[in-house]
């Protein structure tokens, strides 16, 4: 099982996701990610042992105990992409609120699943939304452009859980399930 740690979005940020991706439509080598499996990764896992789901479960809800961290309101809106703006591989929609416990709970999840003997991530966590990824520099210009000259907000949504979620890669990119939920 591919897996990661993810807070979803609700369907209904979906149309708004597509208004900003759309700013982007004249951006040649851009990879749109499906609007309605947008989320925010706090861990990626990789390739894990399905007898592994429970105690990856119950690092998750130690977790979300240690980041103390209630059910809250996040804002999406800003845009951003990794690694720099001259060379970009990834386009993202940032938090303009509640990203502050949605880094501590990323942060939480990272010491508990590195003690489980998962990989530590080799960069700092930014929150954040991948709105495409980028094959090639064709509309590299367009990106930057879109990106300096856009301050889009997305919408407001309520965070009440943490997801442990399987990815299956397929030939029209991958289909995202939840195998386990962890409330705030």
């Amino acid at each position: 099982m591919r897996l990661f740690v993810s807070i979803d979005l609700p369907p209904t940020l979906a149309d708004a996701i597509a208004a900003v991706q759309d700013e982007f439509r004249d951006a040649a080598g851009l990879r749109f990610v499906d609007r309605e499996q947008a989320h925010l990764t706090l861990k990626f896992l990789g390739e894990t042992d399905e007898k592994r789901l429970d105690e990856i479960e119950e690092a998750v809800e130690s977790a979300v105990d240690v980041a103390g961290v209630d059910p809250f309101e996040a804002t999406v809106g800003g845009l951003g992409v990794f690694p720099s703006i001259d060379y970009i591989s990834v386009v993202w929609l940032g938090i303009e609120s509640g990203g502050e416990r949605v880094t501590r709970l990323a942060e939480a999840v990272e010491r508990e699943t590195t003690a489980l003997g998962f990989e530590p991530e080799s960069h700092e966590f930014t929150p954040h939304v991948t709105l495409a990824r980028m094959d090639d520099a064709r509309g590299k210009d367009v990106v930057r452009r879109v990106v300096r000259e856009t301050d889009p907000t997305v919408g407001t949504f309520r965070v009440e859980q943490v997801r442990l979620k399987e990815s299956v890669l397929g030939p029209d990119g991958p289909e995202y399930s939840t195998v386990r939920r962890v409330a705030l």
